[in-house]
């Protein structure tokens, strides 16, 4: 019997003032993958409405997440703070990962910041991957940069 399951995962780093404060995973939601379906139909409808990932948005909850399967139903982060262009356009691919990566100059984004997500508009659009972290504190003189790696596996 042939099992050939295709699986998204993905992990992201999160720098304050170019020194890594944390590393965690994600999930690649429902409306992640459904674009990812998507993208592997055609240049016809409903390919041509799907951009490509275009924004990362870092938000404030911290309501405890709910599992999996609810979490992965989500197509908006809870509070979101800020949403910024991805500073890799549209990311990067190298063998079976794409990575994404966004950086929130200094007074951009300030707050306890508490969750992320990468998605194809800068409001709206289709969510691909969400995250909830431990607090990392961004002050008004900070930069923090997110660096996102999706793997294909």
């Amino acid at each position: 019997m042939i099992n050939d399951n295709l699986t998204l995962t993905g992990a992201l780093t999160i720098s304050v003032n170019n020194t890594v404060v944390q590393e965690t995973k994600n999930l690649v939601v429902t409306a992640g993958k459904n674009w990812v379906a998507n993208r592997l139909k055609d240049s016809a409808t409903p390919y041509a409405q799907k951009a490509e990932m275009s924004h990362m948005a870092i938000g404030k909850d911290t309501t405890t997440i709910a599992a999996a399967p609810v979490l992965a139903a989500h197509t908006v982060l809870v509070d979101e703070v800020v949403r910024s262009v991805l500073t890799t356009d549209g990311g990067v691919v190298a063998t079976n990962t794409i990575t994404y990566a966004c950086t929130y100059a200094a007074g951009t984004g300030t707050a306890a910041i508490t969750e992320a997500g990468i998605f194809n508009a800068s409001t709206g659009g289709d969510m691909f991957a969400r995250t909830k972290f431990a607090v990392v504190n961004k002050g008004s003189a900070d930069s923090m940069t997110i660096t996102w790696v999706i793997t294909v596996s």
